[in-house]
Parts: C-alpha cells; structure tokens; sequence
C-alpha cells in the first residue's frame, strides 16, 4: 500500500510542477520579456484563470505527505523550515501583486506590483530547484557530528548556506554550488515552460519573441542539463544503480531528451500548443527520472549512523493507508471533474479575458 501512496505522491508533486511551474515562468516571462503593457496583459491572461487553482496541488500533495510518510512530512517541515517560510512568503507576494496591480492605475503602484509578482516567480523557480537539489544530495539526519549522532535518529535543520557553499560539508546548508545549479536548471525549464504556455493561450505580439527567446533559452538548458548530471554522480556516485539494474526505467530520462531536444524546433511549429508539450515533456521525464533514481529512498541521509528515510520506513500504518484509500478515489473524482469543467470553460486564446481589471 505504500508503494501505491509513493506513486500518488510523485503523480500529484508532479502535476503541480507542471501546472504551476507555467505561472512561475510566465512571471519570469512578465518580469524580463514583456515591455508593454498590452503584452503585460497578455501574460496575466494567460494564467489568470488557472493560477490560484495549479497552487491546489501543492497543498494537496502536502496533504497526502502528511496522510502517507507522516515520518517524512515531519522530518522535512522542521529541517526545512526556513526555506519553507521563505516559499509561504514568496507565494504570498506573487498572489496578491496579481490581485492588487488592477485595483489602483497609477505608473508607480503598477511597477511596484509587476517587480513583486515577476521576481517572486523567479525566486520561486530558483527555490524549488534549490529544494529538489537537497533532497537529491541528502541530509545529515541525527545531526551527527564526530560519528555521534546529536538528535532523533530522522530529525536534521539546515541553515541557508555553510561558509564553504560545499555540498559535502558535514554542516550543510540549503544554499550550495550543487543545489545553485540545480535552481538555475528550474529556472530556465519553467521560463522556457511558461513562454509555452504564453504561446499557446493568447495572440500576442510577445509570441514571435518568445519563440526566439525559447530557442536560445534551450542551448543553455542543454549546457545546464549536462553539467548537474556531471555534478549530480560526483554528490551522489551512486545515482545510476536503479537505471543499471532496471533497464526499463531508461523510458523516463528518454522522454526528457525529447522533450529538450523538441524545444529547438519552436520555430517551426504549426501548432501553438507544441512548445507546451515538449517542455512539459521535459519536465516530467526529469522529475521522474529523478524519482526512479532515488527509489525507495525519499530523504536520503549523508551519515552512516541513520538510515534514510525510504518508503517503507516513512510510511504510516497499513491501515491508515487503506482506509485514506476510498477518500482518495472520491476526492481524485472531484478534482478531475473540476479541472475537466475549467479547461472547456477557458479553452482556446485568452486574449479577451481581462485579469485584475477592476
């Protein structure tokens, strides 16, 4: 039953990248790109009737973290607890600079907004890669120093960076050279994401820019992607054995590859909603070849005194877990049939849908 709960788990965290990391990137779209104010529009549009409900997601996953590994939510929540306020604010920052920017039409009141809602979703972006980087490079659960482990065998807390920025460190920090390059990687996919998105909703004049914009944006994500695989197996050697001993799992990191590779052709595409489809592509096979990697570990630990946190071990009691299993299949009903009612109602361009107007 665990093992059910694990793959609901990595399904919702990554329907939530993909639907929320489009409103990041058409921040960072909104904060760089958009010069005028009928291309600013434009963006806000686009996400505007999507943004506050793609946000569902993380809080439905929390919920299930919660439900599921009780162990993990724990454990991360406290030694992640900075990073997490950090995030708390930054999504409060980018939603009301998207409720408040309408209410008052002044220069000074507008640009205030625009910064707040376009630097929010890049610092984000810059976060949740950070995230992703530390939960791939491990903690030091125990808080062991000397070969003695100090605290509760899944307890740890990090701070925001170490005076070394060394991800080898025995006193770790949230902020490191591995974990930077891996925020850099989330935000140039979720730039190139939303640029998509951006794309395929709305008529812009922006589009042709983007469109070139995409296609340069790829030839560093490329670099990008090349170089956190090299650093990734120096942090971690070990990160291909699930790769090497199960050849099918191979399906994933493929799907990335095409999804990175597709993005060169954005110039090309008939269709709008192409762009989309290859970065979303990119993103899914990333993040599951990132999951399939770690399997069954969800929290490693950088000690040989305690174990890491894996999926059997984190898990709440079998009973919990069947019983959450009927709300599931009710709730997976409800929120199905909401989304399904949201995309036929906003389907097609966005152009006419004002945002924040008021």
């Amino acid at each position: 039953m665990e093992i059910f709960w694990f793959i609901v788990l990595t399904f919702m965290l990554g329907i939530y990248i993909v639907l929320d990391g489009y409103d990041f990137g058409a921040g960072i779209v909104h904060l760089f790109f958009a010069k005028t104010e009928q291309e600013k529009k434009a963006v806000t549009n686009a996400i505007g009737p999507f943004w506050d409900a793609n946000e569902v997601w993380l809080i439905a996953s929390g919920g299930v973290l919660f439900f599921a590994f009780p162990t993990l939510y724990a454990s991360s929540f406290s030694g992640f607890y900075l990073p997490l306020m950090l995030v708390l604010w930054l999504l409060i920052f980018r939603a009301i600079s998207l409720e408040l920017r309408g209410q008052v039409h002044h220069r000074l009141w507008e640009a205030l907004w625009d910064k707040a809602f376009g630097l929010a979703s890049l610092l984000l972006a810059l976060f949740f890669g950070a995230a992703l980087g530390n939960v791939v490079r491990g903690v030091n659960l125990g808080m062991v120093e000397n070969g003695v482990s100090t605290q509760e065998p899944h307890y740890f807390f990090l701070a925001l960076w170490n005076p070394t920025f060394d991800p080898l460190a025995q006193h770790q920090g949230i902020i490191d050279w591995f974990t930077i390059i891996l925020g850099l990687v989330a935000v140039v996919t979720l730039t190139i994401h939303g640029a998509g998105w951006v794309i395929l909703k709305t008529s812009s004049t922006l589009n042709t820019r983007l469109k070139n914009i995409v296609f340069k944006l790829n030839f560093v994500l490329l670099i990008l992607v090349i170089l956190s695989a090299y650093v990734w197996h120096y942090v971690k050697p070990i990160s291909l054995n699930n790769l090497q001993n199960h050849y099918w799992l191979w399906i994933f990191p493929l799907i990335a590859a095409v999804g990175l590779l597709g993005q060169f052709w954005i110039k090309t595409f008939k269709k709008d909603g192409i762009g989309f489809l290859f970065s979303s592509l990119f993103i899914l096979g990333s993040f599951a070849t990132t999951v399939a990697s770690m399997f069954p570990i969800l929290l490693p630990s950088t000690n040989d005194i305690n174990p890491s946190l894996t999926v059997q071990n984190a898990a709440a009691h079998e009973y919990g877990l069947s019983v959450g299993l009927g709300w599931f299949i009710f709730a997976a009903i409800l929120v199905v049939a909401y989304f399904i009612i949201q995309f036929r109602v906003f389907k097609g361009k966005l152009d006419d849908v004002g945002y924040g107007e008021h």
